[in-house]
């Protein structure tokens, strides 16, 4: 007679049915032979042969709780034979895996056959919405950040934005997947957002009228002679190709190599993984860029730098605020890690989390967070984000009349200057030449223009010594 070894993996309830089972033909006296691993129908036939049986139960502390499953089962039971309105087994079933989901992180979520339509939307540039890139906090829907050029931005939605009622319906309690849905509509119709915000004692409302959402990735221009600026609103899975043409673009501009790039990646909200690694690529000669940790090995991967640097060692600075967030902070960790930029702005958002989309079937699937990501230097973005080198908060600016009242130019017999013999009025026209400007307007991109600036003229100054 042959005892048949088996390490059964099922449902506790299972294995203990099977361990009964084990008992029934058991009997003293029978002798024991070989040992060897057996399968299911090999188990079965060693029952009908009448041999022993021995099972390897798995370890009780790791298998499903019977007592939580009897209070699921006496909820779920109370609520179909008393809950005021008649709910099916399945909208009940649904609702249980959405609950499981969203109490692990704002991020996790089932999706439904309509959730796979917005995943594809959020890639591809184009949906029907106000533009918003939004999270929960404490019940509660959070701004991360507003897209640029959408209908949320222009009404004045700020990042950090605590929205508490979409229309007359309180947010309280509400999934973030069904408060995307209510924010969703026909382009054209309006949706009053009720807002808090730090800056104001009272909640605000602000009247968004819907649109189709038509988001351009990558905007670029010449902001002074010789410095270039590229601003990355998110990242789409065109994005890396669209930086690359844009960065030659401007080489052409500029006639030659630019003097210093600004990379504005404020109120980004993140979006394609490989878009922001391409775009890191372009900008490191070599090495890492980042890394994920999780607990399957699918979620452990490593991105990696080709050989070669697009702008050859050109100053760079990154600016970075409170809506920057996921891709956008790799690959402003990425080029601080390497030192290839100067990191200025205020603290990142700090989504340092992996989602990956799970199918259950044809038409249904789950997005879990399975992994973090690191910077190569081995530093988690999650809820830290990531800190800049510089900290220039937002400021308003105001121009002053900083020429003196009087100077050598005014005394009666002063030596005659140069621009007075050339008859130049360049010191006169300058500001008003500089009226429209960009850095004008915005304190941070001033202060990055700065920078780049001062790098430039040291950098200079150290060839020629070196020459």
């Amino acid at each position: 007679m042959k005892r048949v070894l088996i390490t059964h993996k099922a449902s506790l309830l299972r294995s203990a049915f099977l361990a009964m089972a084990a008992c029934f033909i058991t009997a003293p006296g029978l002798a024991f032979a070989q040992d060897a691993p057996a399968t299911n129908s090999q188990l079965l036939d060693g029952i009908k042969a009448g041999n022993q049986v021995e099972l390897t139960l798995p370890d009780p502390e790791k298998q499903l709780p019977l007592d939580d499953l009897r209070k699921f089962t006496e909820v779920f039971s109370r609520i179909k034979a008393a809950y005021v309105e008649e709910v099916e087994d399945t909208q009940l079933l649904e609702s249980a895996i959405k609950g499981m989901l969203s109490e692990l992180d704002p991020h996790s979520t089932y999706l439904a056959p309509k959730d796979y339509e917005k995943l594809e939307e959020s890639t591809s540039g184009e949906f029907g919405g106000l533009g918003i890139e939004v999270g929960m906090e404490n019940g509660f829907i959070k701004v991360i950040a507003p897209i640029d050029d959408t209908p949320a931005q222009k009404a004045g939605v700020l990042p950090g934005d605590l929205i508490i009622k979409l229309g007359e319906q309180p947010v309280k309690g509400m999934g973030l997947e069904e408060a995307v849905q209510l924010m969703r509509g026909k382009p054209g119709t309006t949706l009053t957002l009720t807002i808090m915000r730090e800056s104001e004692s009272a909640p605000v409302e602000i009247d968004v009228e819907r649109a189709v959402i038509k988001v351009t990735s990558v905007k670029s221009r010449m902001i002074e002679n010789g410095y270039g600026y590229i601003r990355l609103t998110q990242f789409q899975a065109e994005t890396g190709e669209q930086f690359t043409n844009a960065l030659e673009t401007l080489r052409e501009e500029n006639s030659g190599n630019l003097d210093g790039l600004i990379l504005d990646l404020r109120n980004n909200p993140g979006g394609v993984l490989q878009a922001a690694v391409a775009t890191a690529d372009a900008l490191i000669d070599e090495g890492l860029i980042v890394y994920t940790e999780g607990r399957i090995q699918s979620s452990r991967l490593r991105f990696s730098a080709k050989e070669g640097d697009l702008m050859e060692g050109t100053p760079i600075v990154v600016l970075i605020n409170g809506g920057s967030a996921s891709a956008s902070e790799i690959l402003a960790g990425a080029l601080q890690d390497h030192q290839r930029a100067v990191i200025m702005g205020t603290q990142s958002f700090g989504k340092g989390s992996v989602q990956t989309v799970i199918p259950l079937d044809e038409t249904h699937a789950i997005k879990m967070t399975t992994a973090r990501y690191y910077t190569p230097e081995g530093r988690s973005i999650q809820a830290t984000g990531i800190k800049p080198d510089i900290e220039v908060k937002p400021a308003e600016l105001k121009e002053l009349d900083g020429r003196p009242f009087f100077t050598e130019a005014d005394l009666s017999g002063h030596l005659v200057g140069q621009d007075e013999e050339s008859g130049s009025q360049d010191r006169q026209s300058a500001p008003e030449e500089q009226a429209g400007s960009m850095a004008d307007r915005d304190y941070q991109l001033r202060s990055a223009l700065n920078l780049l600036k001062g790098m430039h003229i040291l950098n200079r100054k150290g060839a020629g010594a070196a020459q």
